[in-house]
């Protein structure tokens, strides 16, 4: 495996793992090991910038989705320094609650420092409510 391989599967490891850390002291612990301080996330319901803005993004999400497990639906595609992430959101019953795409960049030091995120197939109800 090179080292740009390792670097992006460990980058992608950490950030699912961010999104499925319930505890908040501990996803902000995550956060540090994930994103460069300066990230940029864009996503359809935020455009986030910095690792704080993030988390607080992260935070009020995931208090949506208690219970709720992100996890790569693909290995992941890479193209120099991206990655395509494709994924889904499995609700606690099992049924797949949301599916999506996000665009990575890592840096050499293994760091995100933008994803942009895109929805395949929202939450039923999203677009009455984001339209």
């Amino acid at each position: 495996m090179s080292e740009t391989t390792t670097r992006t599967a460990t980058a992608v490891e950490r950030y699912l793992e961010f999104w499925n850390t319930a505890d908040a002291a501990e996803r902000d612990r995550r956060a540090a090991r994930t994103f460069a301080r300066g990230v940029e996330y864009v996503a359809p319901v935020t455009r986030a910038e910095g690792a704080d803005a993030v988390l607080a993004f992260a935070t009020e999400l995931l208090g949506h989705l208690a219970g709720h497990r992100f996890e790569a639906r693909t290995d992941p595609d890479l193209h120099d320094d991206r990655l395509r992430l494709r994924w889904r959101v499995v609700a606690p019953d099992g049924s797949e609650f949301a599916t999506g795409t996000d665009v990575l960049h890592v840096r050499s030091d293994g760091l995100v420092s933008s994803v942009t995120t895109f929805l395949d197939r929202a939450p039923d109800g999203f677009a009455a409510r984001h339209a």
